[in-house]
């Protein structure tokens, strides 16, 4: 059974920082892992994404202050937020692309999420 598990979310003043991560179990290889967050009343928007080589994709508005690392031997994708904004404030969620078995086919996989608040 796959299993991604956030952690790191939390509430953070305008201008700081929060480190996102997100363990994910159960696959036997793993594509690419990634974030999208979603805010109240809106659909959920990518953040970033990383493949297993190490080939990143950010959402334009947060390139420069997001950055992404995937550590393969522990299937641990990390999302470093700096300079966080009130506008960040949303559900974040943890998204793994991978298979559970050398046959499988390919799936995608989501966390429960974590809570990202920027407040003063």
């Amino acid at each position: 059974q796959v299993q991604l598990v956030e952690s790191g979310g939390g509430l953070v003043q305008p201008g700081g920082s929060l480190r996102l991560s997100c363990a994910a179990s159960g696959m036997f290889s793993i594509i690419a892992m990634g974030w999208y967050r979603q805010a109240p009343g809106k659909g959920r928007e990518l953040v970033a994404t990383i493949t297993n080589d190490g080939s990143t994709t950010f959402a334009d508005s947060l390139k420069g202050r997001f950055t992404i690392s995937l550590d393969n031997a522990k299937n641990t994708v990390y999302l470093q937020m700096n300079s966080l904004k009130a506008e960040d404030t949303a559900a974040y969620y943890c998204n793994a692309i991978g298979r559970t078995s050398a046959l499988g086919i390919r799936r995608n996989y989501w966390g429960q999420g974590t809570q990202v608040t920027v407040s003063s």
